[in-house]
Parts: C-alpha cells; sequence; structure tokens
C-alpha cells in the first residue's frame, strides 16, 4: 500500500493526473476486494493449512483463526495491481510481479492453500476492473478534491527536486 501511495507522489503537482488516478484506483481497488473477501469468507469458511494439515506444514508466521479462503493479501496486492496496469503497463507490470511474490509468499508460509491465493487474486481484478471502468468518475472526482490539497504541498518538494537533478532527467 506505501508503494501505492508512492505514485501519488510521482505525480507532478498541476499535472498529469495518471499517477494520481492509479494510486486512488488501486487504493479503492483494495478495499472493495478486502470487502468482498469479508463477504465469501462468511458464505465459505475455509480453515488454514496448518491447521488441517499441522503434521505437513511448519508455519514461518503468526497463526491467525480467521478463514483462508480467499487470501486478503492476495486479493488487496492483486487488485492494486491490476488498478495501476489499468493505467500503466510498466508500473502495472512491477506492481503484478510484487503481488505474485505476495501471492507465493502466503503459500510457503504456509498459510494459505494455492487455490486462495488464485481466488484472491480472481477478486482483485475483478474489483480493479470495475473500479477502473465503472467507478471512474468518482475516482476522477476523488482525485481532483485531494489534488486540491495536495499539490500546494509538493510543489515546493518538486522544485526541489528539480534543482538537485539536471533538466535532462526529468
Amino acid at each position: 500500500m506505501l508503494a501505492t501511495v508512492g505514485l501519488w507522489l510521482l505525480a507532478r503537482p498541476y499535472g498529469s493526473t495518471r499517477w494520481k488516478l492509479a494510486c486512488v484506483s488501486a487504493l479503492v481497488s483494495a478495499g472493495l476486494a478486502l470487502g468482498v473477501n469479508q463477504v465469501i469468507s462468511h458464505l465459505w469458511e475455509r480453515a488454514r493449512p496448518f491447521t488441517e494439515h499441522p503434521a505437513l506444514t511448519h508455519v514461518l508466521s503468526a497463526r491467525t483463526a480467521d478463514p483462508s479462503f480467499p487470501s486478503d493479501h492476495a486479493s488487496a496486492a492483486f487488485a492494486i495491481a491490476f488498478a495501476v496496469l489499468a493505467f500503466s503497463r510498466r508500473g502495472g507490470g512491477l506492481f503484478l510481479l510484487a503481488a505474485t511474490v505476495v501471492g507465493l509468499s502466503r503459500i510457503a508460509l504456509g498459510v494459505h492453500y494455492p487455490s486462495d491465493v488464485l481466488a484472491g487474486a480472481f477478486v482483485g481484478y475483478l474489483a480493479a476492473t470495475l473500479v477502473t471502468t465503472l467507478g471512474r468518475p468518482w475516482v476522477m472526482r476523488i482525485v481532483v478534491v485531494l489534488s486540491r490539497f495536495t499539490d500546494p504541498l509538493l510543489r515546493p518538494l518538486w522544485r526541489w527536486w528539480r534543482r538537485l537533478l539536471p533538466a535532462s532527467r526529468l
């Protein structure tokens, strides 16, 4: 999520809104995906691998009692990645790579089955698609309102940064 907020900081104050739209879309998509996961986990409760197969799993993280299906971490990570992908192929590719690492790590840690992570990725994809298509007018309004507050604050930082780097690097 911090890397997603970093997208907002990449956007030039009073400049193109692409990174700001990506940032807000990603965060809203993650929130939507996590909300959908709550509904799904109440309808389809699945125990975690370390509870079902204690002899076969060695948990490397804290044990939790909430349902395993679908993976919240994977849902949020893939929602963010697919939302960023809607605005930038290169940036979205990097976020998809990070989301894949998150998903695989959840399996390696013994806290999710592969199907939990795949379901989470699917929920994330659906959430991002919904937000970047149907929700785009709302996201644009959020960006406009937030920009009114952040652009005046970020403009001095951008000017300072421009003085540090030659113009050819910006």
